[in-house]
């Protein structure tokens, strides 16, 4: 009898596809990749066109061992690792390691865990696509081109350990961007105005909002202009002069892709990338469900496709028209326009079966997964739902020369709202005053609401903000979007807290020096390129050596140009004039995981150490002691007082010794310009340049 031998990726898989397939079928998984360059050198032959010099990983040989036992058994291979260019590299290098007889080696793929898919796969077996292991090779030699290149420069200028890699220096770069965006930020006033209105016969008032003119919207920025306004309408007449009934359609939303997918699970459900990928990859492996054993319960969780198989189409209409109504059965599929290529030609990440309804699973899931399963089942299924409608109400209201609006919105057909509602839809805001009033209704001025403001800076990044903006600046792909964000975080280059990204002392130092060394590796357009580039060797229009070649002239002279002008930068410790208690001697500056610290020269046979704290110059305004730079405990950068605790003086941006000339306040550095703390008095000037 014929023995089939199936090799997958991961461990969690093996159970659930050796139930599929019967016993002729031995399964066993790879665990991950089984070669790999070597970590203690490039790895490169840059002397032989740049081949790539692959090692056993180690600790796989066993593996290896064991699968070549079951190879020499098996009638026939298939290599069924996942389905995008790291799980194609990975069956090319299982085929090598393995020495696999190409006449006996077959590749399969399929797109989700289940019976049909798996058997199905193995009516369309195929070759290894060496254009997806190319595209796969050329992003893994070029990190290590970049990762190896840069890495001792960083070492040289800041400290030992620190390593750069080509995805993350980027990502690095747009949050310091950001930062710097927020540091420099000067708020602008500006006033709302509203006015609480009485109409003749009801009960409850009437509020609208100022709009402007008949010429147009104005913006009001000051008291000034407010009290303009104002006393022109005090004893000014309210009337009724237009009023607007319609419709607003909110389309149903696409379904999940990995980018859309981590966002939604920030906003809605408060996890991590890193979190939401891994219960993902549990979803996708394999749950255990009663009376149905292990089976996988969404698709390919890598994906930037929104594609959704014909078979999979039909059943959500149905399932939908059975369990709603026809009316609420979509009409044409929902897609989005991209103008990349996109990667893999996968399905969108939805639920292989739509008649595993959350309800159905609820008992058999942890919670934080099936929150996870019961967001992709519900946003799939809206997918293929109608349009919700909403019917809208918007009157203007005419005093003096100004005009107020007031607007209101009632959800007249849920559609797929009566399924799915993401964590930006607005609620339905429906005022039944409205509908009472007409353009006869006797309107009387009963109070007025004036308020001040002050624009907002740009928000810090949160993961699921920076992953949106990498995908909207082609940068990175799928399967790097996590991994990116848990390695600056590792490395200390950048702080997460309460959900917000902000870079640390040492992040900061690193973006420094990439930007003025290597500044195409952190450009964001370069990147983008890049990741097109791979896109083409994925296709087969360009071949993979030609980017490695025409890629690693420019590096190396790049790497070359920073060393000779790092040459030219001795590195000594910076000494203070701290006396070191134990041995005598005056203590030095050192750099470490945390950020600076102060260290004895005399290390080893002096171990002392102490805090670091920089003085900025500036005394504090409550007590006048000097203010330090300081750090949260995950590494963001503040001002404080050298007396903390007993003095609690702290500020985000950099006080300045100037006093605000208007209100006697400090002041502090934003960008180019200086401002009074204080963000009602406004005062702002230039900074001087010796500052």
């Amino acid at each position: 009898m014929a023995k089939y031998f199936v090799i997958v990726e991961s461990p969690a898989k093996v159970k659930t596809i050796k139930k599929f397939l019967g016993k002729n079928y031995e399964v066993a998984a790879s665990n991950g990749h089984v070669r790999d360059l070597p970590k203690s050198t490039l790895g490169i032959d840059l002397e032989n066109d740049f081949e790539p010099k692959y090692i056993t990983i180690r600790g796989k040989g066993d593996k290896l061992a064991e699968l070549r036992k079951q190879v020499k058994k098996a009638d026939r291979v298939y290599l069924a690792t996942d389905p995008d260019r790291e799980g194609e590299a990975i069956s090319w290098h299982l085929s090598q390691a393995l020495k696999l007889d190409p006449k006996k080696m077959e590749r399969i793929t399929f797109n989700e865990i289940t019976k049909t898919a798996v058997k199905e796969s193995l009516k369309h077996p195929r070759e290894i696509n060496m254009s997806l292991v190319d595209a796969q090779q050329t992003r893994r030699i070029l990190d290590r081109m970049v990762g190896y290149g840069i890495s001792p420069v960083l070492w040289g200028k800041i400290k030992r350990g620190l390593s750069a890699g080509r995805v993350q220096s980027v990502a690095l770069r747009m949050i310091c961007d950001r930062e710097e965006e927020i540091d420099a930020f000067i708020p602008s006033e500006y006033w709302s105005l509203d006015v609480v209105l009485d109409v003749k016969g009801e009960k409850k008032p009437l509020v609208a909002k100022f709009y402007g003119d008949s010429n147009g919207k104005i913006d009001i920025k000051n008291e000034e202009e407010v009290n303009k306004v104002i006393n022109a309408i005090k004893k000014a007449k309210f009337k009724v002069a237009d009023i607007k009934n319609g419709e607003r359609v909110k389309k149903a939303p696409i379904p999940f892709t990995t980018s859309t997918l981590q966002q939604e699970a920030s906003k809605a459900l408060n996890y991590s990338t890193q979190k939401t990928m891994r219960l993902a990859q549990q979803l996708y492996e394999g749950v255990d469900i009663k009376g149905m054993g292990t089976i996988g319960l969404i698709t390919y969780l890598r994906t930037d496709s929104t594609r959704i198989s014909d078979e999979a189409d039909v059943a959500a209409r149905s399932y939908i028209n059975d369990t709603y109504g026809s009316q609420f059965v979509g009409g044409s599929e929902s897609t989005t326009k991209s103008n990349k290529k996109i990667q893999d030609a996968h399905e969108a990440i939805r639920p292989t079966s739509i008649e595993m309804t959350p309800a159905r699973v609820k008992d058999e899931l942890p919670r934080d997964l099936f929150r996870l399963y019961q967001l992709i089942w519900k946003r799939f299924a809206a997918s293929r739902m109608s349009n919700a409608v909403y019917e809208t109400t918007s009157i203007k209201i005419s005093a003096s020369d100004y005009i107020f609006t007031v607007a209101t919105s009632k959800l007249a057909f849920e559609g797929f709202m009566s399924v799915y509602v993401d964590a930006d839809d607005e609620k339905s805001d429906s005022n039944v005053l409205l509908n009472k009033i007409t353009k006869t209704s006797i309107l009387t001025l009963e109070d007025i609401d004036q308020r001040q403001h002050f624009t907002q800076p740009p928000a810090h990044f949160t993961e699921a903000a920076l992953v949106k903006a990498m995908e909207e600046q082609g940068i990175g792909r799928p399967s790097t979007y996590a991994p990116t964000l848990t390695t600056i975080v590792a490395r200390r280059y950048v702080a997460k807290e309460n959900k917000n990204l902000y870079v640390t002392e040492l992040g900061e130092a690193v973006n420094k020096i990439m930007k003025t060394a290597f500044p195409v590796i952190v450009d964001s357009s370069f990147t983008a390129n890049v990741e097109s580039l791979l896109d083409m060797v994925e296709d087969g229009s360009v071949a993979w050596k030609t980017v490695i070649r025409n890629f690693y002239p420019d590096l190396e002279i790049a790497i070359k140009n920073a060393e000779e002008a790092l040459e030219k930068i001795e590195i000594h410790d910076e000494e203070t004039d701290v006396v070191c208690e134990e041995c005598g001697r005056n203590m030095v500056i050192k750099y470490g995981p945390h950020g600076k610290f102060l260290a004895c020269p005399g290390f080893p046979d002096c171990r002392n150490t102490k805090p670091y704290f920089e003085k900025i110059g500036v005394p504090c305004p409550v007590c006048g002691e000097d203010i330090v730079i300081r750090k949260t405990k995950k590494g963001r950068k503040y001002y404080g007082c050298i007396n903390n605790p007993e003095c609690e003086f702290m500020s985000w941006p950099k006080p300045t010794e100037k006093k605000c000339p208007e209100c006697g306040g400090y002041m502090v550095e934003k960008g180019n310009k200086i401002a009074c703390a204080d963000e009602k008095c406004g005062y702002i000037c230039q900074k001087e340049k010796t500052e």
